[in-house]
């Protein structure tokens, strides 16, 4: 087991590790929940993403070098509209949230 990255908080842990298991890089969190301790351990602890088999790391790196450049790009994108139910959506969501349909499906 090695070390990926450590994400600012547990909201960006939980979206990465979602993101590398659904590309069939395991990877598990440690210190998910040591920010309840806050005050009674140092600051520099917080949740990690750790890859379960060595020989994941590479591709495990290469994938979140993707998705924080999905990140930023999503960050400037234009608010688009719903082809479903016709919803103005900001530009950094993929999904209407009226409706759920992605924005891939809208052609807009």
């Amino acid at each position: 087991m090695q070390r990926l990255y450590e994400p600012r908080d547990r909201i960006e842990a939980q979206l990465l590790y979602d993101f590398l298991n659904r590309h069939r890089v395991g990877v598990v969190i440690l210190g998910d929940y040591l920010s309840g301790a806050a005050g009674g351990l140092p600051v520099d602890i917080g949740p990690t993403l750790w890859v379960v088999e060595d020989a994941d790391l590479a591709r495990g790196r290469e994938l979140l070098g993707r998705f924080q450049a999905d990140a930023l790009r999503r960050s400037d994108a234009a608010t688009w509209h719903c082809a479903g139910c016709g919803e103005s959506v900001d530009g950094d969501f993929d999904l209407c949230w009226n409706c759920g349909q992605g924005r891939a499906e809208t052609g807009s």
